[in-house]
């Protein structure tokens, strides 16, 4: 019996949980409704990884990559830019679909903590977003997840860090390295104790919203996956065009790698294929080597598109209206923020969090969403795979190294 459990994997446990959640909830909304410390107590391990996870990982991909973007400074400049204008379309596409379906209108969340401080509202002007950006403390920061603040203290280190050679910066380097690895592990260990915190939350959110909030579930799911399908239509498809990557030979290289991002939620258990395969394709070995690891840092497309969607279906379900000014303001943090997005399962969670809290929206909405999160996990984690697999062929394209076999003699032919 107790092997049989053990080899029931954390995906189906939180299946498990979910669907237990929701039946407490639906039939006995009572005892669903005094379910809630377990929750909480799920969602204040989660908030605890955020300022550590987002310092390392950012301090990694910018600091780590130091010496690479002084070497090979034009293709680092071309792919960041790149980088950036994907993640900005990506964010603009998942504003706009969240908008529209408003898949969180009718969820009612449940009260929060009443021990837990209350988070400030994010400013609502340009001078005072700048001014709020910068930190008085770094403690002070990190105390009250300020993600933006601790974003901006941890660039400039970073920058810092560049400048530095030799042993200290190996030691710092090293330290960051030890503390992300240590964190990602922290965070599965927290992810052990999900199927009973989100089966909980699901009960609360059941016995307040009553069995309806499926609807709303389905509703996300359908959004995400709409929005990641005109994503591919009108950001990764247009660019392939334009830099003329031979479509269909592109698609037959990327559908393995693909295949094992999809079903695993893991860019990373993908990474190692997806490299042979665009070296394969045509791509040199040294922009392999440096677009793709920086866009696991920089160009998570469908990780940053699912983000936007989530903010605002939390803001939605928890009755707060955004502003247009007010949602960009959160979609250039998140700009921001994602660009420290570790490509392993649940690192946009982390993110996630600490948008909320910037924003003063309730951690109660990031459990509601983890019950159907796998299935959204699933889509954006191959469309990541997918847009970093096409950016290293427009980099190679850009560059004037791009040789497809079998493609290019064509053309010379032609």
């Amino acid at each position: 019996m107790w092997a049989t459990l053990r080899k029931i994997s954390l995906t189906w446990w939180i299946i498990i949980g979910t669907v237990t959640g929701i039946l407490i909830g639906w039939l006995f909304p009572e005892f669903g409704a005094s379910l809630k410390p377990w929750s909480n107590i799920f969602l204040r391990m989660i908030k605890s990884v955020v300022v550590p996870i987002i310092f390392a990982t950012l301090v990694i991909g910018i600091a780590g990559h130091g010496d690479d973007l002084k070497r090979i400074g034009r293709l680092a400049l071309k792919s960041i830019s790149y980088f950036w204008l994907m993640t900005t379309v990506a964010l603009a596409i998942g504003l706009i679909a969240v908008n529209i379906t408003k898949p969180g209108v009718g969820v009612r969340l449940a009260p929060p903590d009443p021990n837990a401080p209350v988070p400030a509202p994010a400013p609502t002007t340009l001078n005072g977003f700048l001014e709020h950006v910068v930190p008085r403390s770094l403690a002070e920061a990190a105390a009250t997840n300020e993600v933006l603040q601790i974003v901006f203290w941890c660039t400039l280190f970073s920058i810092a860090l560049t400048q530095v050679k030799g042993k200290p910066k190996e030691a710092v380097l090293g330290f960051f390295e030890g503390l992300m690895e240590t964190m990602f592990k922290f965070v599965g260990i927290v992810m052990r104790y999900a199927p009973i915190g989100i089966g909980a939350a699901m009960a609360v959110t059941v016995s307040h919203s009553g069995i309806q909030v499926l609807k709303n579930l389905g509703m996300l799911v359908g959004t995400l996956y709409g929005a990641l399908i005109v994503f591919a239509l009108v950001a990764l498809l247009p660019a392939a065009l334009i830099a003329r990557i031979p479509i269909r030979q592109f698609l037959r290289a990327v559908k393995d790698p693909a295949v094992i991002a999809f079903t695993t939620t893991s860019s990373d258990a993908a990474l190692p294929m997806a490299m042979q395969r665009m070296i394969d394709f045509g791509v040199p070995k040294r922009i392999v080597a440096f677009v793709m690891p920086t866009g696991y840092s920089f160009n998570l497309d469908g990780s940053t598109l699912y983000l936007g969607v989530a903010s605002i279906f939390v803001a939605q379900a928890a009755g707060v209206h955004l502003s247009i000014g007010q949602q960009l303001f959160m979609m250039l943090s998140l700009m921001i923020t994602s660009k420290g997005i570790a490509a392993v399962p649940r690192a946009s969670l982390v993110v996630l969090s600490g948008t909320l809290v910037a924003f003063g929206l309730p951690l109660e909405g990031v459990a509601v969403i983890l019950g159907v999160d796998e299935f959204m996990d699933m889509a954006r984690t191959m469309i990541n795979l997918v847009g970093n697999c096409l950016a290293t062929a427009i980099m190679a394209r850009w560059e004037g190294e791009l040789k497809v076999v079998g493609v290019e003699e064509q053309q010379k032919a032609a």
